[in-house]
């Protein structure tokens, strides 16, 4: 069950009807997972990837941009992304120590199934957090065939939350972590846009955390925290990616990831020295653009495109920072209480006792 699913509405804004990335019109979220226990050390890791269009971004690349709150973490192609503004594959997360690999895979993929002389290179985004205290990270148990799967998984419609793909291993706020998605739709007069986001949650100590403004972390501390005898509360990261079908340029991009930064405020993160905040977003609004990394044979000097008048972008980032607040709050209520290899517990937090921890510093369901 999800945030909404428990009487927790984050925000004044409209989800989308799947209250995902995915509500996007050709935004697609696919997920590989790999939970092994049992057999050695653990094995809780994973691939998810997020398809921009319905067809090859390569033939009709997006406008997209970048923003790094924190760097203490690190993603594959954001460089060409600052340089070119177009986002031209798909967008995959993993763990620290997989990213290699999956952006290996991603290049082979491309050139296996998009074979075309006219494309020279190929330089895929791939997000990473640390996955180290749940999984064997070091075990580099992250294959190309787990990214093949994860890329045969891309759909559109509802997008498995928590314990999955690159969130299967991830620690949010002391609890346990990993996926979470949510959306905005704007009001007509507004443009009638919708933003996705897409979170993989792995940051945060536990006093810091917040729901819809209130400080649940400050009576949560009683419970079990797997950092209570080892390693240093909040040491992981967050990184986010942001889906408009609104018709932004590259600096918009760059404006809209940075509106990430406020819901991963909302929620309590964002000052943490050990964690990597990187964030993504990416506008469909539109289409017939050039690749920057193609054979220009054949291909217009330039291409007509729109753009929303800055006047009007606000609504834009006041539907990213809820659709971020509620993808962290999502990513949080859809954990399941898992067990460190030297048996420390990392606890789920569940619907009910988040309810009685918001009730406790006051808040009260259906209350404006």
């Amino acid at each position: 069950m999800r945030a909404r699913d428990w009487g927790i509405t984050l925000g004044t804004g409209q989800p989308g009807p799947n209250n995902a990335i995915t509500d996007v019109p050709g935004v697609r979220v696919g997920h590989a997972t790999l939970d092994e226990t049992g057999r050695g050390k653990p094995v809780r890791t994973g691939v998810s990837v997020i398809e921009p269009r319905q067809g090859p971004a390569r033939y009709d690349p997006c406008f997209a941009g970048c923003h790094v709150l924190n760097g203490n973490g690190d993603a594959t192609g954001l460089e060409w992304i600052r340089e070119a503004g177009l986002l031209t594959t798909p967008i995959a997360t993993t763990n620290t120590h997989s990213v290699g690999t999956v952006r290996d895979a991603l290049i082979a993929h491309e050139h296996a199934t998009l074979a075309d002389p006219s494309t020279y290179w190929c330089m895929p985004v791939v997000m990473e957090t640390y996955d180290g205290v749940l999984n064997d990270i070091w075990g580099q148990h992250v294959t190309a065939e787990l990214v093949q799967a994860a890329l045969a998984d891309a759909q559109a419609g509802s997008v498995a939350e928590g314990a999955v793909g690159g969130g299967t291993g991830m620690i949010c706020h002391e609890f346990k972590g990993g996926i979470g998605t949510a959306s905005r739709v704007l009001a007509a007069e507004q443009g009638g846009w919708t933003v996705g986001a897409f979170v993989q949650a792995n940051h945060g100590q536990r006093r810091e955390l917040r729901i819809d403004g209130y400080p649940v972390g400050r009576v949560l501390g009683h419970l079990a925290s797997p950092y209570a005898h080892q390693d240093t509360p909040g040491m992981g990261s967050i990184v986010v990616v942001l889906a408009t079908d609104a018709p932004l340029l590259p600096h918009q991009c760059q404006r809209l990831a940075q509106r990430a930064s406020v819901g991963l405020a909302r929620t309590g993160g964002g000052t943490e020295d050990s964690s990597g905040d990187i964030f993504l977003a990416f506008a469909t609004g539109n289409s017939g653009l050039a690749p920057a990394d193609y054979n220009r044979r054949g291909l217009a000097l330039a291409s007509d495109i729109r753009m929303v008048n800055n006047d009007h972008i606000s609504p834009l980032f006041a539907a990213a920072a809820e659709a971020v607040e509620e993808a962290i709050a999502n990513a949080l209520l859809a954990g399941r209480d898992m067990q460190t290899e030297d048996g420390r517990h990392v606890l789920a937090l569940d619907g009910p006792r988040l309810l009685e921890a918001l009730e406790q510093v006051g808040w009260r369901k259906g209350a404006i």
